[in-house]
């Protein structure tokens, strides 16, 4: 059977699905049909990272997986940000409606929102946002303002293994924290401390610097020593998550380390293009959320939404507390200079390298 272009798309019925309320209750307002469109197509996209995201949940939930299909997870996840890009330019067309625009139909919408958008609830627990992370209001979780149908949806996502959990399940399995002869944890730790004594050293002899100037700096080296100890102590890292502060595990945590301090080797280059994904599509929902914050500003000032909420402060606290890769942001804190890493013996580095004999 030959396909028809209109058919095939469903253009009728997608183009149908145009019902300004407005218009029910007199004139319509011009304005509705582009606030009605755009609402539409961000759910198509979510529709299409929650089917990315869907494949790449179902790689990392395999007991044994290959470098093939990591990286086939990291073309996902990659087509997420470019489409997460999408997401935050379409925000300047909706900004060309002005707040009076808006006035014209808003009221008309109560008590739907955005905030009952179960798609984008979905994603953000499949990504791994927890229900102690979410801001509240009402005193009401917060998929009480959806159907119970819906409700279902959005508790079955919110129960199921997320993406940050499959990754620190990952992470925890990875083979090259230590090799005979090599524990790259207690390595690393050596190399810091000559790092941070390198740096004490400095201090003391510059010849520029009072006894005062001296002090301050020598505290600062220490803030920073201490820093690190928190991770070095898998005790304290324990202590860290208890508080909150922290998220992965302790073995998942020097993993991610690992990989990013030795990226360069062939065989982390791959895991590290993951980790870095991770944090590209976590700032682009952080991006998303704050310039969606600040156009909710721009067009309602700081009226409540139209789904009971505060508006734009409740949006605005959403934009780091639903932050789900935290942890990995923060790896960066720990890293030392490439050339104060403590070398890599002959051995391990064929291990995480590509080798092979030319041909003759």
């Amino acid at each position: 059977m030959k396909q028809y272009y209109s058919d095939y798309l469903q253009l009728d019925r997608i183009l149908n699905a145009q019902k300004p309320v407005s218009a029910e209750h007199g004139t319509e307002a011009h304005d509705e049909m582009l606030f009605i469109i755009m609402h539409q197509v961000y759910e198509l996209w979510f529709k299409q990272i929650l089917h990315e995201l869907s494949d790449v949940l179902s790689t990392f939930g395999r007991d044994r997986i290959d470098e093939k299909q990591v990286g086939i997870a990291v073309s996902r996840l990659l087509r997420i940000t470019e489409i997460q890009k999408v997401l935050v330019d379409q925000l300047s067309v909706i900004e060309t409606m002005t707040s009076l625009d808006f006035l014209e139909f808003r009221q008309l919408l109560a008590p739907a929102s955005g905030f009952q958008s179960v798609q984008f609830r979905v994603i953000e627990n499949k990504l791994g946002v927890l229900p102690e992370q979410r801001m509240r209001y009402d005193k009401q979780p917060y998929y009480a303002h959806v159907t119970p149908d819906h409700q279902e949806v959005i508790r079955e996502a919110e129960e199921s293994r997320s993406l940050f959990d499959l990754i620190e399940s990952w992470l925890e399995r990875t083979p090259y924290v230590e090799f005979e002869g090599f524990n790259f944890w207690e390595s690393y730790r050596q190399a810091v401390d000559q790092h941070f004594q390198v740096d004490r050293d400095i201090i003391h002899a510059n010849d520029r610097w009072s006894d005062e100037e001296k002090e301050v700096q020598l505290k600062e080296v220490a803030g920073n020593a201490a820093h690190f100890s928190a991770v070095f102590d898998k005790e304290k890292h324990e202590a860290l998550i208890e508080k909150g502060r922290w998220r992965l595990s302790h073995r998942a945590t020097v993993a991610a380390l690992l990989i990013h301090l030795y990226r360069d080797e062939p065989i982390l280059h791959l895991p590290y293009r993951l980790l870095t994904v991770l944090v590209d599509m976590d700032e682009w929902f952080t991006t998303w959320r704050y310039r969606h914050a600040l156009m909710v500003h721009r067009m309602i000032g700081t009226k409540v939404g139209t789904g009971g909420s505060v508006g734009y402060q409740y949006l605005r606290s959403t934009v780091e507390k639903h932050k789900v890769f935290t942890d990995l942001f923060n790896l960066s804190t720990f890293l030392i200079p490439r050339s104060a890493l403590p070398p890599l013996p002959d051995d391990v580095q064929q291990t995480l390298g590509f080798f092979g004999d030319r041909a003759k």
